[in-house]
């Protein structure tokens, strides 16, 4: 039987919001409040990765928008297991190749209490499955279908498993998580968001 081995995971999902706030650069997560970056750091808008111009802020330039991102992930992960939340968000960021986003998450799933066995094996999951319950298998098939949409589509075993383990509100927060996290994969990746590079 699978074993969830991170039942003392007591993030709160308040707390937890905070997770892709760091994409604002030079803002606090925990706060929102705008700090003044250090002098000569890249943080504030994401350096060209070839070594072209610095590249915009998105919260900075496009607030309301950067907001409305905020709201959604906040909306997304409510009453999710914070467990499976950063589970969810570590897939998606190996399969869209953000450094930016895996850094972060990874670094608040140990914070949280994540073991570096269960870390080690997300993108081997299937071949560990031992690792992880049932719900998390079904989430992670999900978020991989869902990330890579344009290789398939989302199969009909993959949905309706994730029906049989969570009921209709929690998988429309899962689909939602993984909608979230895609977006901020992408906003990083446009951006060339430096991996280690958070304030936080």
């Amino acid at each position: 039987m699978a074993t969830n081995t991170n039942t003392n995971m007591t993030t709160s999902v308040s707390t937890t919001t905070s997770v892709n706030a760091g994409l604002r650069a030079g803002t606090s997560a925990n706060t929102g409040a705008e700090e003044a970056p250090a002098a000569g750091t890249a943080v504030g808008t994401g350096a060209d990765p070839a070594g072209g111009s610095p590249r915009l802020d998105l919260a900075k330039t496009a607030p309301k928008v950067f907001r409305a991102l905020i709201g959604f992930d906040t909306a997304a992960r409510e009453g999710l297991d914070p467990a499976l939340v950063e589970l969810i968000q570590i897939r998606a960021s190996h399969l869209n190749h953000c450094a930016y986003c895996l850094h972060l998450h990874t670094n608040d799933a140990r914070r949280a209490g994540e073991s570096e066995d269960r870390l080690h094996m997300v993108p081997v999951w299937r071949e560990a499955r031992h690792f992880f319950t049932d719900r998390e298998r079904a989430a992670l098939a999900l978020t991989e279908a869902v990330t890579l949409v344009a290789d398939g589509g989302v199969p009909d075993d993959v949905y309706a498993r994730a029906a049989e383990v969570f009921d209709d509100r929690e998988l429309a927060h899962v689909l939602a998580l993984i909608l979230t996290i895609n977006t901020w994969n992408r906003v990083a990746l446009a951006t060339a968001k430096v991996a280690g590079t958070d304030p936080r």
